[in-house]
């Protein structure tokens, strides 16, 4: 039997005020994640992280609506990290090897059924430049990440990890994948909304002409002042800023063709290592997605999001979210943000993240990772 206790901090009881009458406990299964389809008890429920570190937590019911205490996760202190990829980490070939898995070659069938085309065979044959399409490289990566986490856990010792990870994020797209792991939406739930999300991105990318860089070499300061030149002889429509703040001395910048093409010309002068234009549809993370927010709104809304059952970082504030409703707002508002990576990643390690995994295509993670610590563990699981 696992003791039962309930936290003590402060907004922790002033979260709710119930009778023992009206009280109803319900004990889910330890990390079901994705594989669980049904809602989660609205009153008052019981997770276990871990089962070495049981916790209560508490909703009330008020009027049919759900009140969640947004900062449930503000104290949590991470030991083992879930880290998902975002768009760019596809390669042809990838889902080839989460065939040999069932559970995870049943991913790809759902997902077919969901997309309307053959995902898998997308994934493993390409060609390359449909993969790397917005439409098609944001599904295939949702799939592809969470087929890695059946991967690992078919292996010795696989479900252990599983059930020790006390935290997870994403990069961008990443984002949703740590939400499905952590039991916010079904897989399928998720699938939809990335799939939306692609679309919506990609209409808003057609809408206008714009780009991302790369930008190597300097700290964020100086890509701030090379933005701010490059802002200087542009008009309005094509001003840039950062959009993707990865790890010191890699930055994306974001914004109109010709402000992009201002800070390429203009980027050895500030002194910077290299340029490297994105293989992207258009200005992520910035405003030229204004027109994709009210589709994600929409989508968002008639989605059934619950309380994550672990933290789950969010790419706009470097906060782990509760409330369901806080974390549709932040998931609509990620799109035209910058990607706080950088900081998200300190954050863990100066909280004392042990040991991390990053679980899908690529190992971008795992560089930026290893360049912010050298000593960090991080492990790659691929599918």
């Amino acid at each position: 039997m696992h003791s039962l206790r309930l936290a003590s901090s402060a907004h922790s009881q002033s979260l709710f005020t119930m009778s023992a009458a009206s009280a109803s406990l319900a004990l889910p299964s330890p990390l079901s994640s994705f594989r669980s389809n049904g809602p989660l008890p609205s009153r008052c429920f019981l997770r276990l992280n871990n089962p070495s570190r049981s916790r209560v937590f508490m909703s009330v019911s008020v009027e049919s609506q759900t009140v969640v205490d947004d900062a449930l996760f503000a104290d949590y202190k991470p030991t083992s990290a879930f880290l998902f990829p975002g768009q760019g980490a596809q390669a042809v070939g990838m889902g080839k090897e989460a065939q040999a898995v069932p559970a995870a070659a049943e991913l790809y069938k759902k997902a077919n059924n969901i997309l309307g085309f053959d995902l898998l065979d997308l994934c493993i044959n390409g060609p390359k430049e449909k993969l790397d399409s917005t439409v098609i490289s944001q599904p295939a990566i949702y799939v592809t990440s969470i087929a890695a986490v059946e991967l690992l856990r078919a292996r010795d010792g696989g479900p252990q990890i599983i059930d020790s990870v006390d935290v997870t994020c994403g990069l961008s797209l990443g984002e949703y994948t740590a939400l499905a792991f952590a039991g916010a939406f079904s897989f399928e739930d998720g699938l939809k909304l990335v799939k939306l999300r692609g679309e919506a991105m990609q209409e808003a990318a057609d809408a206008a002409k714009s780009a991302m860089v790369s930008i190597i070499g300097l700290d964020s300061e100086k890509v701030q002042q090379l933005c701010d030149a490059a802002n200087q002889e542009v008009d309005l429509a094509d001003k840039v800023q950062i959009a993707n703040y990865l790890c010191p001395g890699n930055y994306a910048v974001s914004g109109g063709l010709k402000g992009v093409q201002a800070v390429e010309a203009k980027a050895k002068s500030f002194k910077a290592r290299l340029t490297v234009r994105l293989a992207v549809a258009g200005a992520f993370h910035t405003s030229f997605m204004d027109p994709a927010v009210s589709r994600l709104e929409a989508a968002l809304a008639a989605t059934q999001i619950r309380t994550p059952r672990i933290p789950v970082i969010s790419n706009v504030d470097v906060q782990p979210h509760a409330d369901p409703e806080t974390i549709k707002k932040i998931l609509a508002r990620q799109v035209t943000s910058p990607v706080q990576w950088e900081t998200t990643v300190k954050t863990l390690l100066t909280k004392g993240l042990k040991k991390s995994y990053e679980l899908g295509p690529g190992k971008v993670i795992a560089g930026i990772v290893k360049r912010m610590d050298k000593s960090a563990e991080i492990e790659n699981i691929g599918a």
